[in-house]
């Protein structure tokens, strides 16, 4: 037997002194992840008690997440420290619908989160933080911020920074600014369906451009811009959402100047831009012209709600932080006080580093699975983009059927005849085996015949 824990150190009943021991085992890399642990009775023989106490003991440790069960293989230290969801559609076991990241053990987000709040409660303390605060964040969280910022975007300061709750505030403010109804956005012909939503609610019509696999064709932008004289244009050029594209230093620089040709903005949405921090920001080529929004929900965790739109100047600054007061008020200042304690501490980056190396591990796991089949990826991305079997319109809802959710491509989009092809989100398992059975699902789903169908 591997693992038998040291308990009779700690305090406490002695089904919560194994689970203690587990998780200060897993902290210490004693206890590894995927690896298996004893049977309760082998357990409960090595320690000298109760079946049942070993028992309560396993059960706590998986309600806590850092042990799951694998019917007729036994139980194992979790990948990851997200639960079962509880609230999907019943026909729904794996869902690879949403683009979330992973949290494998080695993020810590459990401790991070319950340190960090100690931290600010000695500091300040927790109440100071459920009042109202400035809108769009105190000088020093921006300060914080900017200077995170710079690594990748030189002219990130202060007072062209604003926090939001969540990128889609901002994308949705932004709408609201620059553009009135019935005026022109133009975005990649494939595109975020968020960007979709705020557009249909505030009556701005978007305009798809023409793209390839590596990202959206400068000449087809150039000619849309002179066709619709646009009041921006919104692109995702780093990890694309939903096709992986990521833009070249030689496309960054032509979609610069063919922007700053058409006298119009560009909204630039780095969602995915701290996954791949080789691919530098086109609004550091025209940081006058430039909305660049930054979010954690893709490279920490979504309920955060907390990114940072950096404006071209103070005055485009101050008008954002008032079109934030007028909608939501404020980003809810206790996250953004742990968000701003794991920046400064360098706990963010940790985060970032253990996220993007499960995030390559997974890829290389469905590089695996779907060898023969045609897709788009990149190392980093949460997500995949793969290219359908002509003649299958049912692909999607074959996989519904049998328990798997993904998204088609007619989400993302905005003019035209979809692509016949499908986001497969890799994150939105909660471990790598989860993971493995949902590619299992889904090849089983493309060798399917085309002619068989369910007989109701």
């Amino acid at each position: 037997m591997d693992w038998i824990p040291t308990i009779s150190e700690l305090s406490g009943p002695r089904y919560q002194r194994i689970v203690e021991a587990m998780e200060a085992d897993i902290a210490a890399g004693r206890l590894v992840r995927g690896q298996q642990l004893p049977t309760q009775r082998a357990l409960a023989k090595a320690l000298g008690i109760d079946l049942t106490t070993v028992t309560r003991a396993y059960t706590e440790a998986r309600r806590r997440g850092i042990m799951e069960a694998r019917v007729g293989q036994g139980s194992f230290v979790s990948e990851t420290s997200a639960r079962r969801a509880v609230d999907l559609p019943h026909p729904v076991a794996i869902d690879l619908s949403m683009n979330v990241p992973p949290h494998p053990l080695e993020a810590q987000l459990d401790e991070r989160i319950i340190a960090g709040m100690e931290a600010i409660r000695a500091q300040s303390g927790l109440t100071a933080h459920l009042n109202y605060q400035p809108p769009g964040g105190s000088a020093h969280e921006r300060e914080v911020a900017a200077r995170w910022m710079r690594a990748r975007v030189p002219h990130a300061h202060a007072d062209r920074l604003v926090i939001f709750p969540g990128a889609q505030t901002i994308l949705f403010n932004l709408l609201a600014h620059l553009a009135r109804p019935g005026d022109v956005v133009l975005t990649e012909a494939l595109t975020f369906p968020g960007i979709k939503a705020a557009a249909a609610r505030l009556g701005v019509k978007l305009v798809g451009v023409a793209m390839d696999d590596g990202g959206i064709l400068p000449d087809a932008l150039a000619e849309a811009c002179r066709a619709h004289r646009p009041k921006a244009v919104y692109l995702i050029p780093t990890l694309h959402n939903p096709t992986t594209a990521t833009l070249s230093a030689a496309r960054r620089e032509a979609i610069a100047k063919i922007i700053g040709d058409a006298d119009t903005r560009l909204i630039e949405d780095d969602a995915y831009g701290l996954l791949d921090r080789a691919a530098s920001p086109i609004a550091c080529l025209i940081p006058q012209r430039a909305y660049l929004a930054t979010t954690l929900s893709k490279c920490i965790a979504p309920a955060l709600r907390v990114a940072y739109l950096l404006a071209p100047d103070n005055d485009a600054q101050q008008t954002m932080r008032s079109h934030l007061q007028a909608t939501v008020q404020m980003p809810a200042p206790l996250m953004v006080a742990l968000v701003t304690h794991w920046i400064e501490t360098g706990i963010a980056d940790r985060i970032i580093a253990a996220i993007r190396n499960e995030a390559v591990g997974r890829q290389q796991l469905a590089q695996r699975a779907l060898k023969g089949f045609q897709f788009l990826a990149k190392p980093a991305a949460h997500h995949l983009w793969l290219r359908l079997p002509e003649g299958r319109p049912d692909v999607a809802g074959h996989l519904l059927r049998n328990g798997l959710a993904v998204v088609a491509s007619d989400a993302f989009s905005v003019n035209g005849t979809p692509p016949h092809a499908a986001r497969v989100s890799l994150g939105a398992a909660r471990n790598r085996s989860e993971l493995t059975e949902a590619l299992r699902i889904l090849v089983g789903a493309l060798h399917r015949p085309a002619d068989a169908r369910q007989i109701v």
